[in-house]
């Protein structure tokens, strides 16, 4: 046990990175034919919507909202919000938006599977990442009762002081991580295996959804009609 948490925990983030960015990266450039979200709307729309929108809702939040939990260090937000009080609202915050994901990747995957037409135009891996993202929900909202048992907030301290020392590459996150419930590492587990097998998926549009910010500092595009042209450009 002691050697897979050492692994899971010090060594397997970096894999999940380096596959994640350089993936990202080599498939962009070899395959963009592939870079696409490859959307089943066509064929029915209904379920789509609204799985789609509580899917992408709940995501999200929680995407960013682990990011800047886990991320910004414990002296930055002591003054004015203890690490109890944050706690809580994390817990709560995201078990609202926990569950309108769990609800909405529940529906896609229902839809995947039940309607003959989308199965038989989905690949595995398809099926295989809505299992997946469906597995992580349902850990994330399973670790809100063991959270209810620390709500002076150590654990969530421990958390992301782990995260905090892997992208700094300081050394001891195994050790951190030893006493920690198993809910909690297979949450995360999960969590850095969907980041490993991210490249190899339409989750790749991720991407482009945050490159498409750059819209907003692009210069005019200048449009002329043909057809005045032909008129002698009045």
């Amino acid at each position: 046990m002691n050697a897979l948490n050492a692994f899971f925990f010090s060594i397997y983030p970096y894999i999940c990175l380096v596959v994640f960015f350089l993936g990202s990266l080599l498939r962009f450039d070899r395959d963009q034919y592939t870079w696409k979200s490859d959307s089943s709307q066509l064929l029915r729309a209904g379920q789509l919507r609204w799985g789609s929108n509580l899917f992408h809702a709940g995501i999200l939040f929680l995407f960013f909202g682990h990011t800047v939990g886990m991320l910004t260090p414990h002296f930055v937000y002591e003054p004015f919000m203890s690490a109890g009080a944050k706690q809580v609202l994390a817990m709560v915050s995201g078990g609202i938006f926990g569950v309108l994901g769990f609800i909405g990747v529940s529906l896609l995957l229902h839809r995947r599977l039940a309607d003959s037409r989308i199965r038989a135009t989905s690949r595995t891996r398809d099926i295989v990442l809505l299992w997946l993202l469906w597995a992580q929900f349902a850990l994330g909202l399973a670790t809100i009762p063991f959270s209810a048992a620390h709500l002076d907030g150590s654990m969530m301290l421990v958390l992301a002081e782990w995260a905090q020392r892997i992208v700094t590459f300081r050394p001891g996150t195994a050790e951190l991580m030893a006493d920690v419930g198993w809910v909690f590492k297979a949450h995360m587990v999960l969590g850095m295996t969907i980041f490993l097998v991210f490249p190899f998926t339409r989750l790749v549009h991720v991407w482009s959804g945050f490159a498409s910010v750059a819209y907003l500092w692009r210069p005019y595009q200048i449009v002329r009609s043909r057809r005045l042209g032909a008129q002698g450009g009045r």
